[in-house]
This record gives C-alpha cells, sequence and structure tokens, in this order.
C-alpha cells in the first residue's frame, strides 16, 4: 500500500466518522477510477454511515462519494456539482479540441483535479463537471483553449447525447474473456491486452479487475484507462467456425 493510498483510506474515514458522529453531509472531490477502487475496498468497513455516489449523471466517471443519508441527518442534501457549458466565442473559427485540450487549459489555471469531474466534448462544445466551489473561478478564468477564444457560461442542462451516446461494436472471440473482448475492441494484441491488467488499468463497474481470463455479465461497465469505456451486451451468436459473436457498446 502506497502513501497515496494510506492518506485517501485514512480521509475516508475521518469523512464517514464526522459525518456519522455529527449526522451532517460530507462529501470527497471527484475521485478517478482507482481511487473509487479503494473506497469499494473499505465498503464494508465503513458501512455504518449510508454512502452515496454520483458524478453530475449516471454515465459519469469520475465521482464523488457523499456521506450521510436523510435518516441520519434528517434533510436531503445535494451533491455540490457544478455543470459549466464551454463554447467557442465564435462557432465559426472554433477549433476541434478533444479531452487532453480541455483539462491542459484547465490544470494550466492551477486547478487541483479532484476539483474536476467528467468533460463531455458535444462538436465544438464541452460539457465539464465541476465543484459548485470551483465552478466561479473557472466562469471567469478558462477563456481560451489552444487557438480558440472561449465562454463559459452554466449549463442549463446537459443534452442527453452527451450522455448516452453508445456505439454498438460486434467482434469476434474465441472465448467470452474480458482481455480477448478488449483486445478485439480496441485492435490490441492478446499480450498487450493481459499487460493492462497487470498494470491495474482495467476496472468492471468502477472496481479494479485483475482476473484477465474472467467472464463479464451483461450491462457490465469496463473502463479501460487510455483508451476509453464500454458497456457488455452480450453474445449474440456463433459463427460457423465455432467463434462467438460478443456485441459492446462503445462510450463515444
Amino acid at each position: 500500500m502506497d502513501s497515496e493510498e494510506m492518506l485517501l483510506r485514512k480521509r475516508l474515514g475521518e469523512l464517514a466518522d464526522k459525518a456519522y458522529n455529527n449526522s451532517q453531509y460530507l462529501f470527497t472531490g471527484f475521485l478517478s477510477a482507482a481511487e473509487l477502487d479503494i473506497y469499494y475496498h473499505m465498503e464494508r468497513e465503513l458501512s455504518y454511515v449510508p454512502v452515496t455516489v454520483s458524478g453530475g449523471t449516471a454515465d459519469c466517471e469520475r465521482v464523488m462519494l457523499r456521506f450521510g443519508s436523510k435518516e441520519l441527518c434528517g434533510y436531503e442534501e445535494h451533491f455540490p456539482i457544478q455543470c459549466i457549458e464551454i463554447a467557442p466565442l465564435v462557432e465559426k473559427f472554433g477549433e476541434e479540441l478533444g479531452h487532453r485540450d480541455y483539462l491542459g487549459a484547465l490544470m494550466n489555471l492551477g486547478i487541483e483535479r479532484s476539483t474536476l469531474g467528467d468533460i463531455i466534448i458535444d462538436g465544438k462544445h464541452a460539457y465539464l463537471f465541476c465543484t459548485e466551489k470551483m465552478a466561479p473561478y473557472i466562469l471567469e478564468h478558462l477563456d481560451k483553449i489552444r487557438h480558440t477564444s472561449v465562454r463559459c457560461q452554466i449549463a442549463e442542462r446537459v443534452p442527453e447525447s452527451t450522455i448516452t451516446r453508445l456505439e454498438r461494436h460486434t467482434v469476434q472471440v474465441s472465448a467470452a474473456r474480458t482481455d480477448s473482448i478488449i483486445a478485439k475492441l480496441y485492435n490490441l494484441s492478446r499480450s498487450e491486452s493481459v499487460a493492462l491488467f497487470r498494470a491495474k488499468r482495467v476496472f468492471v463497474n468502477g472496481r479494479l479487475n485483475e482476473n484477465n481470463g474472467g467472464q463479464l455479465k451483461p450491462g457490465d461497465r469496463v473502463s479501460v484507462r487510455g483508451y476509453g469505456r464500454f458497456q457488455f451486451v452480450g453474445v449474440s451468436g456463433e459463427t460457423r467456425k465455432g467463434k462467438l459473436n460478443v456485441e459492446a457498446d462503445l462510450f463515444c
């Protein structure tokens, strides 16, 4: 266990104790998949206090933990998450920006990663989930990404198309092993796929998965750090040569 994991474990324990003892809601910052997995390993240990998870929408990968409940605290408190729409000042001159471009511009403002959630890109616009405390700073200071001047405003709503954009893929595998499916979906060799498990870069339903030979269940969500996310649909049939047709929805 490294020092960062020890610090996070200590912090989660402190939040749980304080929320329970004071009957108040407490929140983490946005957690990565690896950090969320650390919580899941502590879930039983912290089961004396109710915990809920949210990143702004059901499909968000970076999420906050909320310690407390209406039953414990006597009132309801929503997650302190704000959604900001980022758009070019002049649409026709806006660049086609990627996730790294948006994140790099935010990091250059000296913003801590834990205050930022998912960045969902929709054409030349992006929707950024962040903490309510950080939102005013971003609205005031984020005015350029690469060569594109941008404007920021609180999003009136997050378009459904940016949340649920899934693309159905069908691949053929000899066996419905997790490593085989990942290899086919991301055009990797079998050894490259296995290496991702050894490097602790594969998460299933938010939990670290080191069993590359395991089987997925329909509805399982798989995150492969550095490659993307997909939702396993299932085996749809078998070819004449005995290969399995496997379907998965890739998050775009």
